[in-house]
């Protein structure tokens, strides 16, 4: 049917309303945000690297022969540039790396004098920094204040201190083994109000280190040269729970320097002692090897005993001294926990074993001996208690350490 002309132009209008009408333009979506972690990076990476697709926020450049860091993309958290031939560090390769959070350049030749001050500065996100096994003769300055972890060990460093260590409040791991520092004086270690875990083993101190935080929990001092540590030295540490100051020159230790409410470890192997002090409630191992005790007073290490609140003892240590008998059977009221004695050979027998192997030697010197003559297979527990228990069994099955 046809419409008449009015009801046609009608229509067309009605057509060309719909056509014509405005639409809003099409927005493109935005720009992928970096700084959330969840973001679709782009797979970008340094040519010198490796960037798996598994690992987005990871570059792997170590162990490729590198003299200088590449430059990390905006993306990357994590660095690892360590077993490398890299001497230097400018600012430059990290210019767009703020998002760094973990850098390892470890096992490198890194040198004092050719890193920069502000080379890592702009890290500010970076939480964990490997600078172990390198050449740096003193600590890195304009460090961070983001740190948590600084791994500084098996370098050349031979003076610390509270300017080095300046702004880094949050670092809670500290490693300086293996260095050159004779000593650690003034406030160096104080300024770091977070710090739960320093290691200076390997290094050349002759005293402790002047203060240490009241936030420390584990302290490492092994492999120096210490001959004492003064009477009340752990006041201001109430919550240490380790003590590791092996192989050093301690000859006598104040009786109730260890009188600690936290301590669990303490390890004094390999020194000078032979007189008896407190041990702590709340102690758990106990390390006397290698040391001069000719008897071990029990009473004095527990003067008292607290059947509500016993001593949590589980393992003593004291092979290598000069004991002639194994200790009283009283350190078994006083530490009921007590499950290994650790016993081993003493000093003293292995004199007499000497002794009698050089008279073996002498009377067979035109036999044919046996390639084991002389030797005798050590029973580790070979001092028995009186009652004949083995020390290493008494009040349950012993754990197993490694040593």
């Amino acid at each position: 049917m046809d419409l008449p002309h009015h009801w046609r132009l009608l229509a067309l209008l009605a057509c060309a309303n719909v056509l014509c009408q405005d639409y809003p333009e099409e927005v493109p979506p935005p720009p992928p945000d970096y700084a959330d972690p969840y973001a679709a990076y782009p797979l970008r990476c340094a040519p010198e690297c490796s960037c798996p697709p598994s690992h987005p926020y990871a570059m792997y450049c170590n162990d490729r022969k590198l003299t200088s860091v590449p430059a990390v993309p905006r993306h990357i958290r994590h660095l690892y540039a360590q077993a490398n031939a890299i001497e230097g560090l400018t600012a430059a390769p990290f210019a767009n790396a703020s998002a760094l959070t973990d850098v390892n350049l470890g096992h490198n030749r890194l040198r004092s004098p050719l890193v920069d001050r502000k080379a890592l500065a702009g890290l500010t996100s970076l939480l964990h920094l490997h600078l172990d096994h390198n050449e740096l003769e003193e600590v890195p300055p304009s460090l961070p204040k983001s740190l948590q972890r600084l791994f500084l060990g098996s370098n050349k460093i031979s003076k610390l201190s509270a300017d080095d260590l300046h702004g880094l409040a949050d670092v809670a791991v500290l490693d300086l083994c293996n260095n050159r520092l004779t000593d650690v004086k003034g406030k160096a270690l104080v300024v770091m109000k977070g710090l739960m875990q320093v290691s200076l083993c390997g290094n050349k101190l002759r005293s402790m280190p002047s203060e240490l935080p009241g936030s420390l929990l584990q302290l490492s001092v092994d492999h120096n040269a210490i001959s004492s540590i003064p009477d009340g030295y752990f006041r201001k540490t109430p919550n240490l729970m380790s003590l590791r100051a092996s192989y050093n020159k301690l000859t006598d230790v104040p009786y109730e320097l260890f009188n600690l409410s936290s301590l669990l470890e303490l390890n004094l192997g390999h020194n000078q002692l032979s007189s008896t002090f407190y041990v702590p409630r709340a102690l758990q191992h106990l390390y006397l090897n290698d040391n001069e005790f000719h008897d071990v007073n029990i009473s004095l290490m527990c003067p008292s005993v607290n059947r509500d609140n016993p001593n949590l003892l589980t393992y003593i240590r004291i092979d290598n001294n000069r004991l002639k008998r194994a200790l009283d059977n009283y350190v078994y009221a006083c530490f009921p926990r007590i499950n290994t004695i650790f016993y081993g050979e003493q000093k003293a027998e292995k004199r007499e074993e000497a002794e009698k192997v050089e008279k073996r030697s002498q009377w067979s010197s035109s036999e044919e001996t046996s390639p084991l003559a002389g030797q005798r297979r050590v029973n580790v527990c070979s001092v028995k208690t009186p009652a004949e228990e083995s020390p290493c069994s008494h009040g349950g099955e012993g754990f197993k350490y490694r040593f």
